[in-house]
């Protein structure tokens, strides 16, 4: 999810069909039956080939219990909060934050806010001018501009 910028819900119901391995990308629905294909990285890929191995399912990626259909998105919240507790975190995170932080980094690491929509699925680029608030990263960044205007 994090990795991809996905959605709890793209991230459960995850197909086989869906993952391109030449192209190292993930053609995803999302809400409103939107497409949008987002890059994956190298390492992701191997891990996502690792999983399927362990089933090899024709259609799904992540199976639920008697490997019929695809897990359900609560079964994933479960294990997200199980792991959050296990760590020590607070557990008023949710699976969202991490597409949240998705975002975020991308902005702070300088992908133009149109290319962060598009990976997002985002319909009006006012859903995904949230993510350039000042994080440390940003606010220092500012800071060594301002300083070298000011010299």
């Amino acid at each position: 999810m994090y990795v991809c910028g996905l959605r709890i819900s793209e991230s459960t119901s995850l197909q086989v069909s869906q993952i391109n391995r030449q192209e190292h990308t993930l053609n995803i629905i999302g809400k409103g039956n939107k497409e949008r294909i987002v890059p994956i990285p190298e390492a992701m890929l191997k891990q996502l080939r690792q999983v399927w191995k362990t089933h090899r399912h024709e259609c799904h990626l992540f199976l639920n219990k008697s490997a019929s259909n695809h897990v359900v998105p609560n079964l994933l919240y479960k294990c997200f909060k199980d792991a959050l507790r296990k760590a020590e975190l607070s557990t008023s995170l949710t699976p969202h934050c991490l597409r949240h932080c998705f975002a975020t980094r991308l902005v702070e690491n300088g992908v133009d806010i149109s290319i962060v929509q598009h990976l997002m699925g985002h319909s009006s680029i006012k859903s995904t001018v949230i993510y350039t608030h000042l994080t440390a990263h940003t606010r220092t960044q500012v800071k060594k501009i301002l300083d070298n205007l000011m010299n």
